[in-house]
């Protein structure tokens, strides 16, 4: 490398993917890496979720790095789905153990990010003023990272308290005899709900979490919904020690099978199809699998419940008949059952006591499709024909997801080109990592790669050990620049499009497809054939080398 580099390597964000990156670059290839961090400590997108009743949807033992054999003995987990301050833990654990924080820039956020062409290397500019250069950028900005802009009139003039679940404040918050509604952005010290009225707007997942937790303290709680939600129990509790330490004991075999898992988990394998067992014996797989909690009722009943309506109706039946069972009042039953999407075709939501909240006398259900919200106002918000009052509302409305955290860095890449405009139309991408005519650049679990269809850190640790690989082969053979081929893009895009064609996705408007943020480009965003595959995929193109990418040494370097 050049002694007229500032850094080997940049990487973004120091999260899961920030945290490895870090640890590859520096203590197993040796190379000089720094990393950038918005937030005050490392965590990523668990650093920020802090609302009440956040937690994993994959178990504990499986949601975790694989990389290390003594970080897998060394920490425990005390329930089979961690929750949020668990998760911050582990990872806080990890940058310690490894002595990470001495190459993060905690507090700095990355604001502009420019290819030199003449140069053969990345500036990036960070909202300190300064311009770091590298030849090389690993974005680990995150999927989930920037949550979706309220898009109702009036939030600036709310006089109360405005909560964005995916900003949460550091610092616990106590709901007991208060009032709780849902929308904005989460101040940074503790806050004291006591007395206090409380709106929630937004059912996804983090909004089903946290309504669960609030309903449990708040004075009043009214719910804005306006589409429902398929949610299932997550079957949560505490580990079984003898369990664990069974599963301590084979993690090697564990994690070989989850990563032969199309989600990265090893789950029971389903039967073909729901349609072709009788009406008994698909209840008694709907029943056990329901009971069993987590994606089981998704991903071990029946294999064709992804791509064939017929069998996914099988699914979304029993479970609005659960939500009827679960629900007193029929009309709140019916409006919490959804009826305008395919089961799954959504990620999957979980739960844990969520439909039996609406039984309680303090929580109240209001259907913002019929009776949409039509401005925020001093003293709560309007619908078309109610005015609500409150003393917080809190947004769990959502995030730009996939896209949006890359957008937001102002990347810049060869000729001029941004990659917004790149992106004009939906992300283009090849195997999900890497953008033609952005040399250098890697986005770890990117747009098209099966990134939040998988077990996340396992997702994660293929992508940076790709990431990594390719800069060490670089080395290796005197070469400074990858860049994805134009046709080699444009043949994943196609593919990616066509896996998505072949599933029930399209059907959903949701942040999979994008269709969540206003003027966004309806496209799907996830690659739907499956981690397995597309692992092989990965693993030919760097036995073939490195096909459909273009290696090559760097321009004559300038003076910096």
């Amino acid at each position: 490398m050049s002694h007229s580099q500032t850094h080997d390597v940049i990487v973004i964000g120091a999260g899961f993917a920030g945290l490895y990156s870090v640890h590859k670059l520096r203590d197993q290839m040796g190379l000089d890496v720094t990393a950038f961090e918005a937030a005050s400590g490392v965590g990523g997108t668990w650093f920020w979720n802090r609302y009440p009743g956040a937690r994993c949807d994959i178990e504990s033992i499986h949601y975790s790095y694989s990389f290390s054999e003594e970080l897998q003995q060394e920490w425990n987990w005390p329930e089979r789905y961690a929750g949020q301050p668990e998760i911050l833990d582990y990872l806080n654990h990890v940058a310690d153990r490894f002595d990470l924080r001495r190459n993060i820039q905690f507090n700095t956020r990355v604001t502009s990010m420019v290819w030199d062409e003449e140069n053969s290397f990345w500036r990036v500019g960070t909202d300190d003023g300064k311009t770091t250069t590298a030849r090389y950028v690993i974005s680990g900005a995150g999927n989930l990272s920037v949550p979706k802009e309220p898009d109702f009139p009036g939030v600036k003039d709310f006089q109360g308290d405005v909560y964005v679940t995916g900003n949460w404040p550091q610092e616990p918050v106590d709901f007991t005899g208060k009032r709780v509604g849902v929308i904005g952005n989460w101040p940074q010290e503790p806050v004291d709900f006591t007395g206090k009225r409380v709106g929630v707007i937004g059912t996804g997942s983090s909004g089903i979490q946290a309504i669960t937790e609030i309903a449990k303290q708040a004075g009043h709680l009214t719910v804005f919904q306006r589409t429902p939600n398929f949610a299932t129990p997550i079957g949560n509790g505490p580990i079984d020690p003898e369990l664990y330490a069974d599963q301590k004991a084979r993690y090697a075999e564990l994690r070989k099978e989850a990563r032969n898992h199309v989600q990265g988990v090893p789950l029971e394998a389903p039967l073909p199809s729901a349609i072709e067992v009788s009406a008994e014996k698909r209840k008694e797989v709907y029943d056990k699998r329901y009971a069993q909690g987590g994606f089981r009722m998704f991903l071990s009943t029946f294999a064709d419940i992804y791509h064939s309506k017929a069998s996914n109706d099988t699914a979304a039946d029993y479970i609005r008949g659960k939500i009827q069972e679960r629900v007193v009042d029929p009309a709140v039953a019916e409006l919490l059952s959804p009826t305008d999407h395919p089961y799954a075709a959504k990620r999957p939501a979980f739960e844990n006591g969520y439909f039996e909240a609406f039984n309680q006398d303090n929580v109240e259900l209001v259907d913002v499709k019929s009776n949409p919200i039509e401005r925020v106002t001093a003293t709560g918000l309007n619908t078309t024909t109610d005015e609500y009052e409150f003393d917080v509302l809190v947004l769990a409305t959502g995030f730009d997801a996939m896209t949006g955290p890359l957008m937001a860095m102002g990347i810049v890449g060869r000729n001029g080109e941004r990659l917004q405009d790149k992106w004009a139309d939906g992300p283009e991408t090849y195997l999900g990592i890497t953008v033609n005519g952005f040399p250098n650049l890697f986005l770890i679990t990117g747009p098209q790669s099966p990134s939040v269809l998988y077990n996340m850190p396992l997702a994660i640790e293929d992508h940076v050990d790709f990431a990594t690989a390719a800069i060490a082969h670089l080395n290796e053979h005197d070469l400074a620049i990858i860049e994805a081929d134009a046709e080699a893009e444009k043949a994943w895009v196609d593919h990616a499009n066509e896996k998505a064609a072949e599933s029930l996705l399209p059907e959903a408007n949701s942040w999979f497809m994008g269709s969540n943020i206003p003027g966004k480009p309806r496209r799907c965003l996830v690659y739907v054939g499956g981690a397995p595959t597309y692992r092989a995929i990965c693993d030919e193109v760097v036995a073939e080398g490195y096909r459909g990418f273009e290696l090559s040494p760097a321009v004559e370097l300038a003076q910096l």
